[in-house]
C-alpha cells in the first residue's frame, strides 16, 4: 500500500482543521480518505461537498443503504481498503 503524508490533527490548521472538526463530527472519528486530501485544502473541501451530495442528498432515488452498498463493492473490486 502507497504511503501519503498527511497532515496530523494536531497540526491542523485553517481550512484543514475546519474539515476535520467537521469530519468528526458527522462520523464519530477521522476517516484516512479525508486525512489524504488534507495535503490539497481546496480538493479536500470540494471532495466533503461531493461526497455529502451523493450519499446524503434526499433527493436520490436510491437509499442510504443502496448508496452505501454501491461504494462497499466499488471499493472492494477496485481493492480498495476505505
Amino acid at each position: 500500500m502507497a504511503w501519503i503524508h498527511t497532515v496530523d490533527e494536531a497540526d491542523a490548521t485553517g481550512v484543514v482543521k475546519e474539515e476535520y472538526d467537521a469530519a468528526l463530527a458527522r462520523a464519530g472519528k477521522l476517516y484516512n480518505i479525508v486525512k489524504l486530501f488534507s495535503v490539497r485544502p481546496k480538493s479536500m473541501h470540494a471532495f466533503v461537498e461531493l461526497y455529502k451530495i451523493v450519499m446524503h442528498d434526499p433527493d436520490c432515488p436510491l437509499s442510504r443503504m443502496q448508496r452505501e452498498m454501491i461504494a462497499t463493492l466499488v471499493s472492494k473490486m477496485n481493492e480498495c481498503h476505505y
